[in-house]
């Protein structure tokens, strides 16, 4: 679950979100990079992988408690849940007014390294994703409340 705490306070210039998830579960986007927008992840319990750089070069971290993790404008990033706790961590990106993201992995369907396309459904609480390349519906990412 995403808890976008930017908005429940109004800040404008950097995204603030807490992000609960369960071993296995991916936080929030598969493959993505923020093409002008850094990000810094602090974890306060459990631990994550996170998977950076190129599809053929990517490097994976494992982050626990207490850490932080950075990840630069324009790197292409995923994160799992791993190990055997509930993931808590928070995210912290900027400027906020260019976090637009660049969704980039292999469809499940198709097989086809495609980006994706969105639509929010649920009154704003799920986006379900679709390849680029087949419309085969891929994910669906639900928010927190």
């Amino acid at each position: 679950h995403k808890y976008e705490v930017d908005r429940a306070v109004g800040a404008t210039e950097f995204g603030l979100n807490r992000f609960v998830a369960e071993p296995g579960q991916r936080v929030p986007w598969g493959r993505h990079a923020h093409p002008d927008h850094e990000e810094a992840f602090y974890v306060i319990s459990g631990t994550v992988a996170f998977t950076v750089g190129p599809l053929d070069e990517a490097e994976t971290v494992q982050v626990g408690p207490g850490e932080i993790f950075y990840v630069p404008a324009n790197t292409y990033q995923t994160a799992v849940a791993v190990g055997d706790n509930q993931l808590e961590m928070l995210a912290v990106g900027a400027p906020k007014s260019t976090d637009s993201a660049t969704i980039e992995e292999k469809c499940s369907e198709c097989g086809e390294v495609t980006g994706r396309d969105f639509d929010v459904v649920d009154a704003g609480e799920t986006y379900v994703l679709y390849c680029d390349a087949c419309d085969a519906e891929v994910d669906r990412l639900v928010s927190g409340s």
